[in-house]
């Protein structure tokens, strides 16, 4: 996990500055794609991702330095061979997940996260699951396997897939010619996102485009429908870890209502979306039925709100950064506390981005935690040891966040509020 921190330690400003560049190009362009506050809420969710990731918190039941221990039929070295080999596995084992994810109702939970933005940016590439505590499909790595690909090309190759899939979450870029036949293109993905009828449930595939033509899954993007993004049932939040957590929620309602013993059972294998007879009509949840008419989430902020998440947001990379560069010095468990801290950080600041009264309670409760820490050890986790004064700093600041917090809450939500009815 400390490889993968150190990687990634170079790949968040990449994936930031490319960011910027997006939202300068399109203000260029006067088509802005990407809303300061939904970068911010997707930014936000690819920390608690990253730092989930890092620290390890998930189950594999079949591993797959096992799974190659047991059935290979021959051990390649880690040459070209065999990490072509792997990106091509692994593409293959992407899109099945990726399909599974979308078609039965339980594993949806994990993916409707990177679907929650109601835009299209490369920002929302990085909306990834933290409920996605068990991997379940190691199994389709078995072709590689079988063929003697060792462990460690397949964990080097497997976050270079995922990175390589960053680029095409834009409308700036149209149609690509003749690449659109070969890879995954962002007109591919765009029809992916979309929640129009027409593209519902296509274009599953990573890196090369094939897999959905080869299986039945191929959407091209239609000049006359223009893809209109988001979920079906909107997340109506800005939280990750709420948006991480609610079709799984509505789950366990549904289970716990069905008086049908097979409906509270098969609930979690059927169709996306599906619930037991009537239940649409006795629990009704929001639903988009007409796609060209709903107003987005969030739309109304002051700019007030907005910067100051960016502030948090910028503020809370260079938390995550000193974890990822220094996971062997801190260690465990302290590594888990830190991680929490970060969790509850990424929570109390998209309270405050959702408005909530709730986000003075959380910024509270980070602020105690704060302090509980750095008396607990002495240190903010030996930054004293870099910057003498760090513990203050830290302490300083996370004070001023809380009064910040109250003044949001008391003053700047109502006045914004009524600034709002009235325009």
């Amino acid at each position: 996990m400390e490889e993968y921190g150190k990687i990634l330690i170079i790949a968040m400003p990449v994936f930031l500055v490319l960011i910027v560049f997006e939202k300068l190009y399109g203000i260029y362009k006067k088509n802005d794609t990407a809303p300061i506050i939904d970068s911010v809420s997707s930014i936000n969710s690819g920390i608690t991702n990253s730092v989930k990731d890092v620290l390890g918190l998930s189950v594999t039941f079949l591993s797959y330095e096992w799974l190659v221990s047991k059935i290979a039929l021959q051990h390649l070295e880690a040459n070209a061979l065999s990490y072509f080999i792997a990106f091509f596995v692994i593409d293959f084992y992407g899109y099945w997940s990726h399909r599974l994810a979308h078609q039965i109702n339980f594993l949806w939970n994990k993916h409707a996260i990177h679907h929650s933005s109601e835009e299209f940016n490369l920002a929302c590439a990085l909306r990834q699951p933290i409920a996605s505590l068990v991997n379940l499909f190691t199994f389709l790595l078995i072709p590689a396997a079988l063929l003697g690909v060792p462990a460690s090309v397949i964990a080097i190759t497997l976050p270079l897939h995922l990175f390589l899939q960053f680029w095409y979450h834009t409308k700036h870029i149209k149609k690509l010619g003749f690449l659109e036949h070969i890879i995954v293109t962002p007109s591919h993905h765009r029809v992916h996102h979309a929640i129009n009828p027409e593209y519902l449930d296509k274009n599953h595939s990573q890196i090369f485009i094939f897999w959905d033509k080869l299986f039945g899954t191929f959407q091209e993007e239609l000049d006359e429908v223009p893809p209109v993004f988001g979920i079906t049932r909107p997340a109506a939040t800005w939280n990750p870890v709420k948006i991480n957590f609610q079709h799984l929620t509505l789950l366990i309602k549904d289970a716990w209502r069905a008086e049908n013993w097979k409906d509270k059972f098969t609930i979690w294998f059927k169709p996306t979306g599906w619930r037991p007879e009537n239940f649409e009509e006795k629990y009704p949840v929001k639903k988009i039925e007409n796609v060209y008419e709903f107003e987005k989430y969030g739309i109304y902020n002051s700019k007030k709100l907005i910067w100051w998440s960016v502030i948090q947001m910028l503020i809370t990379l260079l938390f995550v950064s000193y974890l990822f560069n220094n996971i062997a010095k801190i260690g465990l468990p302290a590594i888990f506390i830190y991680g929490f801290y970060i969790f509850v950080t990424i929570y109390s600041s998209a309270e405050l981005m959702d408005k909530s009264k709730y986000s003075v309670y959380w910024e509270m409760f980070r602020f105690i935690l704060l302090l509980f820490i750095i008396t607990y050890y002495g240190d903010w986790f030996q930054l004293n040891l870099i910057i003498s004064v760090g513990s203050y700093i830290l302490i300083s600041y996370a004070f001023i966040s809380l009064l910040i917090s109250m003044y949001f809450v008391t003053i700047d939500f109502k006045t914004s509020q009524n600034q709002f009815i009235n325009s």
